[in-house]
């Protein structure tokens, strides 16, 4: 059983030592831990090492060598309980060997801190509490450090001139940001951004006291658009899906869009956009009627499919 092993009470005890909190004490945390150091059962602190691990490896490693079976829709706890966590506290780095690889990439990878692996290694050694109250006494500094490096690769877009967000490294953020600052710009200049999705938070830019001004109050981030402007010319709602890997509006996400923003006072304008037309070719068939189509390099042009207006609320 996992909970008889020494390593795993040992990581229970140094998580508690770094400052956890309750949520991120636990077996999972803890196995993710000595997943980070490659710590096998038969190694002893001193011979911890740095892996680059994504998380499916990690629940595969922690079965293999501690027995312990996580089922495979478990994969966003250990992302979001657990790594995320521990990438905030500065003792993991997320994809140090490519910094700028989308968030929701399959090869995202974590690795134990250079600072954090030296302090580990010294465990249940003499030196142990010295060099423990010497890592915290540097923590803060160190979280800071590996913070704006991260911030250093987001994807900034600017919303109106002078104010920019920032978004999670990505072919889809890119796109995003495409919409906003071309898009928008063209077919619907003067708009205001309200939501803009982030692959990597739950929420990237939602101006959701505005939305509920128009009678729309959501929820459901899952059932979002990936980008909302209003055109305030034209009091319209302009509902634009970003596809770089899923679909477009079809007549199902149609329906649903229709649904979710059936309260709105302003006219609903439904818009799939594309990075280029070869990934819009593969989605043709499935485009719901009565909706538009944006390439980003085509940015000058729109898509149009039927209907009486060229673009219009329906």
């Amino acid at each position: 059983m996992t909970d008889q092993h020494p390593h795993l009470e040992a990581a229970h005890h140094i998580l508690l030592a770094l400052g956890f909190p309750r949520a991120q004490q636990n077996e999972r945390s803890a196995l993710c831990l000595l997943a980070l150091l490659n710590l096998t059962p038969d190694k002893s602190w001193a011979q911890a090492q740095n892996p680059l691990l994504g998380i499916t490896p990690m629940m595969d490693w922690a079965m293999k060598f501690y027995g312990a079976a996580y089922k495979p829709n478990t994969r966003e706890t250990f992302r979001r309980q657990t790594m995320h966590q521990f990438v905030e506290a500065g003792i993991a780095l997320y994809n140090p060997d490519k910094p700028d690889r989308p968030v929701n990439s399959p090869k995202a990878v974590y690795q134990i801190e250079p600072a954090a692996l030296a302090l580990l290694r010294t465990y249940a050694t003499p030196a142990w509490h010295a060099q423990l109250a010497t890592y915290l006494s540097q923590r803060a500094s160190l979280t800071a450090r590996y913070a704006k490096e991260r911030q250093q690769h987001r994807i900034p877009v600017q919303i109106v001139p002078g104010t920019n967000i920032t978004l999670s490294p990505g072919e889809h953020s890119e796109l995003i940001r495409a919409i906003i600052e071309d898009f928008a710009s063209r077919f619907a200049p003067g708009s205001v951004l309200i939501y803009a999705g982030d692959t990597g938070e739950k929420w990237g830019y939602f101006d959701a006291p505005l939305l509920a001004e128009l009678g729309v109050t959501v929820d459901s981030h899952g059932k979002m658009p990936d980008v909302i402007l209003l055109d305030t010319a034209r009091h319209w709602l302009l509902l634009v899906e970003s596809v770089t890997s899923h679909g477009p509006v079809d007549g199902k996400r149609h329906a649903e869009l229709a649904s979710l923003f059936a309260g709105a006072s302003a006219g609903l304008v439904y818009v799939t956009a594309f990075p280029n037309r070869a990934l819009m070719g593969r989605y043709l068939g499935e485009i719901a009627w009565e909706t538009e189509v944006w390439v980003a390099d085509a940015p000058s042009h729109l898509i149009h499919f039927n209907g009486v207006r060229f673009l219009g609320p329906y």
